[in-house]
C-alpha cells in the first residue's frame, strides 16, 4: 500500500487486473528526467522522447487503446506531472511509484548500474511483477491546486527561517531587511490563502469535502486543503489502506523469539506533518480524541506513541466521514486504544 512516494500526488486507484490479465497487458516503464523521457517495453528497444506536450501527445497516439497498457513511472517531484496528466486524461492506466522501492527492486535483480535506459527497463519489470496501484483521476485543476499548496508551504518555511535569523542579529539595518522580507512573505502567503480558498469554493466536490473535514474539532483549513491535495484517496480506501498510504500503519519488527518495537515507516510526509499538528490541537479541543489520548496515557504509553495513535485515529475517522459524506458527530466516543 505504500508503493507511492511520500511527496507524490496520486489519486484513488483501480485494479488494472479487472481490465486485462497481467499476461495480456502491455507494461511500459518510463524513466522521467527534466528534459527527456526514456521509455522501455519488454522485448522492444527503449526509446527517448522529449518531455514536452507535443512529443508526449505524439507518443500517446502510438499506444494501444486505454485499458490494454499499464504505464509505470517514478515520482520525480513534479517533472512527471505533464506526462501523468496527459496519460490519465486519455484514459490510460498509470502507476506512479516510489523511487526507493524501484531501486531496491533493481538491487534484488542484481542490476547495480544506473542509467536512464536501465532504469526504464527496471521500472517496466517492477510494473510487471508487482502490478502497482494506479491513478484514477488527475485533473489540471488538481495539479494547479497542489502547486499552490506546495508554494504556500515553501513560503511558510522561508518565513520561519527569516524569523529565526531575526533572533540572531542585533544590527538595525540587518533587522530591517529581515523584517521587510517577513512582511513580503506574509503578504504572499495571504494572497495564496485567498487563491486556494477561491479554488476550493469553485469546485463543489472540494468544497463539500473541506466542509466535512473542518467539521471535526482540531482540523483547520490548512489540514483540510492538504488532505484534499495530497491524499485524494481519502474516503475511497479502507482504514488499513489509508493509514498505510499516509505512513501511519505500524509495522512489526519480529525475528525468531525476538519481538521488536512496532514503528511507522514511509508514506506521505506532508500528510503526516499536518496530521501531527491537527492531532496536537485535537487532544485539547476534541473531547473524544482527548479521552482517547488520556486512556493511552493511563496505560503508560509515551507521548510519541500516543500522538501517533491519535494521528492514525484522526485520519481513519476522517476517512469514514468522507466515505459516508457525514460530518463529525463525536465519532471517537467509542474508540478503544
Amino acid at each position: 500500500m505504500t508503493s507511492q512516494s511520500h511527496n507524490d500526488s496520486a489519486c484513488q486507484a483501480h485494479d488494472p487486473a479487472a481490465l486485462l490479465s497481467p499476461e495480456e497487458r502491455l507494461v511500459v516503464g518510463i524513466d522521467v528526467a527534466k528534459q527527456t523521457l526514456e521509455i522501455a517495453m519488454r522485448g522492444k528497444p527503449s526509446r527517448e522522447i522529449r518531455n514536452t506536450k507535443t512529443d508526449i501527445t505524439r507518443w500517446i497516439a502510438t499506444l494501444p487503446e486505454p485499458g490494454h497498457v499499464l504505464i509505470v513511472l517514478e515520482a520525480t517531484g513534479g517533472y512527471e506531472n505533464l506526462l501523468v496528466t496527459e496519460l490519465v486524461g486519455d484514459g490510460h492506466l498509470v502507476a506512479r511509484v516510489n523511487p526507493r522501492q524501484v531501486r531496491r527492486f533493481a538491487q534484488a535483480l542484481n542490476v547495480l548500474a544506473k542509467t536512464d535506459r536501465l532504469d526504464a527497463q527496471v521500472i517496466a519489470r517492477f510494473g510487471e511483477q508487482l502490478q502497482p496501484r494506479t491513478i484514477d483521476t488527475l485533473s489540471t485543476a488538481h495539479l494547479e491546486l497542489q502547486e499552490l499548496v506546495t508554494r504556500r508551504r515553501q513560503l511558510v518555511a522561508m518565513r520561519t527561517m527569516e524569523n529565526n535569523r531575526l533572533q540572531q542579529v542585533t544590527g538595525k539595518h540587518a533587522r530591517k531587511t529581515i523584517n521587510t522580507m517577513v512582511t513580503t512573505i506574509t503578504r504572499q502567503i495571504d494572497r495564496l490563502d485567498r487563491e486556494i480558498n477561491d479554488r476550493i469554493n469553485s469546485d463543489d466536490e472540494w468544497k463539500a469535502q473541506a466542509e466535512l473535514l473542518i467539521s471535526m474539532p482540531g482540523v483547520g483549513t490548512v489540514t483540510a486543503v492538504t488532505l484534499i491535495t495530497e491524499l485524494p484517496e481519502l474516503g475511497k480506501l479502507n482504514r488499513q489502506e489509508i493509514a498505510a498510504l499516509a505512513g501511519l500503519a505500524p509495522f512489526n519488527r519480529d525475528s525468531g523469539q525476538h519481538r521488536g518495537q512496532r514503528s511507522i515507516f514511509g508514506g506521505r510526509a506532508r500528510v503526516r506533518t499536518v496530521l501531527f499538528m491537527a492531532a496536537v490541537a485535537a487532544v485539547r479541543c476534541n473531547p473524544a480524541l482527548r479521552e482517547f489520548n488520556q486512556r493511552l496515557e493511563q496505560q503508560g504509553k509515551p507521548f510519541k506513541v500516543r500522538i501517533t495513535a491519535c494521528m492514525r485515529k484522526l485520519l481513519t475517522t476522517l476517512n469514514t466521514m468522507v466515505r459516508d459524506r457525514h460530518p463529525w458527530e463525536d465519532r471517537l466516543q467509542t474508540c478503544s486504544p
